[in-house]
């Protein structure tokens, strides 16, 4: 049984993993949201208006108060710059199973931190909340995520042909991957990471 207990306060070596706040729209908006390039692997248009951005994080915030809301924005411990966002979600009450998706700002691709975000968050999913399995997509014109996923320990699973369709109407194929809790505690490969409870 899934054991919730929200979206607390995650450090990694080199990242804080926060509730996102209202004041964080400008932010988000500048260093992924409004990036064509970040948008062309998420089902949902890049952002025009700072406006669109405090919609959204005006949603996620108000999903706060529900203990099963797992969404985090991902901060450089550095220089506090908030460069991306993390969440488990769809989780499935029949067969302790979820998903994950995260986002990365362009800038900060390819320097370790993606991965190092969902190392954390399958750590958290799996020794916090007593997940079975958690699982990923990305489109297969994005291997730099499935990077991600395998650094993080999961393994690809297949491919489903036109899986999603995005902003520009065309259809992507994306490779799942996956990974269960019990081979997660036999890889031995624990994310050090500090929780904090909320």
């Amino acid at each position: 049984m899934i054991h919730f207990i929200g979206t607390p306060k995650i450090e990694t070596q080199r990242l804080i993993l926060r509730q996102l706040v209202l004041k964080d729209a400008q932010n988000v908006f500048d260093n992924w949201l409004s990036d064509e390039r970040v948008s062309d692997n998420r089902v949902s248009p890049a952002h025009k208006q700072v406006s669109e951005t405090k919609e959204r994080l005006a949603r996620i915030i108000a999903d706060y108060e529900s203990k099963e809301h797992c969404y985090w924005g991902i901060e450089l411990k550095v220089d506090g710059e908030l460069i991306g966002e993390i969440d488990l979600y769809d989780f499935d009450r029949a067969t302790d199973n979820c998903e994950v998706s995260y986002s990365i700002g362009y800038k900060w691709g390819n320097q370790g931190y993606g991965s190092e975000a969902l190392k954390a968050v399958v750590e958290f999913g799996f020794n916090y909340m007593n997940i079975h399995k958690i699982s990923a997509a990305h489109n297969t014109d994005n291997p730099a995520s499935g990077r991600i996923m395998v650094k993080a320990g999961m393994g690809q699973e297949g491919i489903v042909r036109h899986m999603i369709r995005n902003a520009k109407n065309q259809y992507k194929d994306c490779a799942i991957y996956g990974i269960f809790q019990e081979d997660y505690i036999r890889r031995n490969d624990i994310a050090e990471i500090r929780v904090i409870e909320t």
